[in-house]
């Protein structure tokens, strides 16, 4: 803080210095200015006062008593209480998305921190600011391969939420269960606008904790007559459809190999989870006016992908454009996937600045890498229908 700001909070709360002081803190500082050399003698007591609170932070904290600070936390157990709706989800990240279109968020790219090769993952920090929410926001998500031999999911996530006018914390959440939940938000937001409104056949690529929350959300807005799923392990896929018939009240097939599950499906999603980029989505398995969503952290489509796209949507250029991972990262180094062959990132969609589908014979990709107004959107409705609620707890900070 500057030694101008100092002053000004002193004159705002003390209002003319030693004169409203209580006595014990008036005779401190008239005792530590007696004892000051005479050169500083020449300061009136309110400036020297001034100058002592501008070189003593320590001071003012012991002085100046700040007021308690508390922080709201939900754990996961709070976050499965709360039983979000799978309309407050969309809504919620879908609000978080009009900001973005809107010029209303601060986004920074995430960065990556890879402790060591032979961990088999990685931690993924995303940080960002939403203005409409008033909440600025880090998460920071452990994504883990081979967590599923330890009987632990693929990934955990912390979410803290800031006041970001003064850095004060606000909430602490588990963000294991928001990851998943608005990572299928996005997902189904995309396709809400980028796919055909008579989509019947989904197939998805992919097990993972997303991946759920990808096919729950997509359902709710198209009511499918044939979901496919597949994945690499034959207990994860039929494990996986066994929990999405149960739970959508529709039958739900596991499929073998890549083609079965994709060829003929008008809403693709690949979220896959390869150690290492290999094409095994084919581009011709792909049929006309269909929606492509592929965000695997390896590639897992062939470069020839985006040359049968009439248009490719993002949901932050500025994270896709760089990077070491994602599914499109060679179609960015190699040139398919630039700024002038985009169509438009989803939040200018979203917020009515760019078209999304215009015909039935597009076909159209959108790739999406995670953002962290996401997350804090979604975050903020749960943290409001926790207080309605009563759920979790309020902890001491500061």
């Amino acid at each position: 803080m500057s030694g101008k700001s100092m002053t000004h909070r002193f004159e705002q709360h003390l209002s003319g210095a030693v004169q409203i002081w209580t006595n014990k803190l008036s005779c401190r500082i008239a005792t530590c200015y007696a004892m000051t050399e005479t050169r500083h003698r020449t300061l009136t007591l309110r400036d020297f006062v001034s100058s002592l609170l501008t070189r003593n932070a320590l001071f003012i904290r012991t002085n100046l008593r700040m007021k308690p600070i508390y922080i709201d936390y939900l754990n996961a157990l709070d976050i499965e209480a709360l039983d979000m709706t799978d309309a407050e989800i969309i809504e919620a990240v879908e609000a978080g998305l009009m900001a973005q279109g809107n010029g209303q968020t601060v986004i920074e790219p995430r960065v990556h921190l890879e402790p060591d090769p032979s961990f088999n993952g990685h931690f993924n920090v995303l940080r960002g600011y939403v203005a409409p929410l008033d909440a600025a926001g880090v998460k920071i998500v452990g994504d883990y391969v081979d967590n599923y031999l330890h009987g632990l999911p693929s990934e955990f996530g912390i979410l803290n939420l800031f006041d970001p006018r003064t850095g004060t914390p606000r909430a602490i959440l588990d963000a294991t269960g928001i990851t998943d939940m608005r990572t299928g938000a996005v997902t189904a937001i995309g396709a809400k606008h980028l796919a055909k409104k008579t989509s019947k056949i989904l197939g998805h690529i992919g097990a993972r904790g997303t991946a759920y929350w990808n096919v729950r959300l997509l359902d709710h807005l198209f009511d499918f007559d044939e979901i496919r799923v597949h994945s690499r392990r034959p207990e994860s896929r039929d494990g996986f459809a066994a929990k999405l018939s149960a739970d959508l009240g529709k039958k739900v097939t596991a499929v073998t190999d890549w083609r079965a599950c994709v060829e003929g499906a008008d809403i693709i999603v690949e979220a896959s989870r390869l150690p290492e980029p290999q094409p095994l989505l084919m581009t011709e398995w792909i049929r006309p006016g269909a929606l492509v969503m592929p965000y695997g952290t390896m590639s897992a489509v062939e470069l020839s992908l985006t040359d049968i796209m009439q248009k490719i949507v993002v949901d932050d250029w500025g994270q896709c454009k760089g990077g070491k991972f994602g599914s499109l990262r060679a179609h960015v180094e190699t040139g398919r996937l630039s700024e002038q062959t985009l169509h438009a990132e989803l939040g200018q969609i979203a917020a009515g600045l760019k078209p999304g589908r215009q015909s039935d014979d597009e076909t159209i990709l959108f790739w999406h890498r995670g953002l962290s107004l996401s997350d804090i959107a979604l975050g903020k409705a749960m943290l409001a229908k926790a207080q309605a609620q009563g759920i979790g707890q309020r902890l001491r900070f500061a």
